[in-house]
C-alpha cells in the first residue's frame, strides 16, 4: 500500500530553513549568511555517494548505512510533493537532469504548464490545494510511496490533514536561532509518533518515526 512520508533535514532548534533563506538573499548581510547555515545542516548528504551520483556531481563519496538509507528513500518514491518556494530555489540550482526521476507536484497559485526535465522528472503545478496534489500523486506513483519534500508550511498542511504515515528527519547539530519551524501552526489534535529506527553519525542523527 502506498505510504505518504516526509523526508527532511532539521536544525537542532527545530528549523527546516534559516531566516531569509532565498536565492535573492544569498549575499544579504541582514540574514547572516543563510547559505552557510543550511549547508552545515545538510553537510551529511553532500558526502554520500548516492547523492553525488544522482545529482551528477561525479563519482566517489561515502557508502554505508546512511548512503543506503538515502538510496532507499529515493527508490521507494513514486511521486514527490513540494511547495513553490522550494521549487523556485531548486529550479535555479538543480542540474538539468533534476534528481527526482518521478512526477513532482508543486503547490502554487501560479498557473504554469508542466515542466519536463531529462531523466524522468516532470514538475506539475497544482493550483487547487494539497488534497488535489495528493490525489494526483497517488494516481501517478504506481503503487510506490509519496514523498512530501517541503517546505515547512506544506508539511504542516499534510500533517493537519492526517495523511502522513512516516517522518524521516536528519537532525543536525546546528542552531539557526530563527527561520521556518517544522512543528508549528498545527491544530490541537497532534499526531502520535513512535521511533522506528535511528542512525547516529557525527553530522546528523537520522530518525525514522511512524505515525500511529
Amino acid at each position: 500500500m502506498t505510504k505518504i512520508f516526509v523526508n527532511i533535514g532539521l536544525s537542532l532548534d527545530g528549523y527546516m530553513a534559516p531566516e531569509g533563506m532565498a536565492i535573492e538573499n544569498w549575499n544579504n548581510p541582514e540574514y547572516k549568511n543563510w547559505g552557510a547555515k543550511w549547508g552545515t545542516m545538510m553537510s551529511w548528504i553532500l558526502k554520500q555517494q548516492y547523492f553525488c551520483e544522482n545529482l551528477t556531481f561525479g563519482l566517489g563519496g561515502e557508502t554505508g548505512p546512511v548512503n543506503d538509507m538515502l538510496r532507499y528513500t529515493m527508490e521507494r518514491s513514486g511521486a514527490h510533493i513540494m511547495g513553490k518556494r522550494m521549487f523556485e530555489q531548486g529550479e535555479v540550482s538543480w542540474p538539468e537532469e533534476a534528481p527526482f526521476h518521478t512526477p513532482v507536484y508543486v503547490l502554487t497559485h501560479e498557473k504554469r504548464e508542466p515542466w519536463v526535465r531529462p531523466g524522468g522528472t516532470t514538475f506539475y503545478f497544482v493550483n487547487d490545494g494539497p488534497a488535489h496534489a495528493l490525489e494526483q500523486a497517488r494516481e501517478s506513483a504506481g503503487g510506490r510511496d509519496i514523498r512530501i519534500s517541503g517546505g515547512a508550511d506544506v508539511i504542516q498542511q499534510y500533517l493537519k490533514m492526517g495523511v502522513i504515515d512516516e517522518l524521516e528527519i536528519a537532525l543536525a547539530p546546528v542552531l539557526f536561532g530563527g527561520g521556518r519551524r517544522l512543528f508549528e501552526n498545527l491544530h490541537d489534535t497532534l499526531p502520535q509518533l513512535q521511533i522506528d529506527k535511528v542512525i547516529n553519525t557525527p553530522d546528523a542523527t537520522h530518525l525514522h518515526y511512524v505515525l500511529l
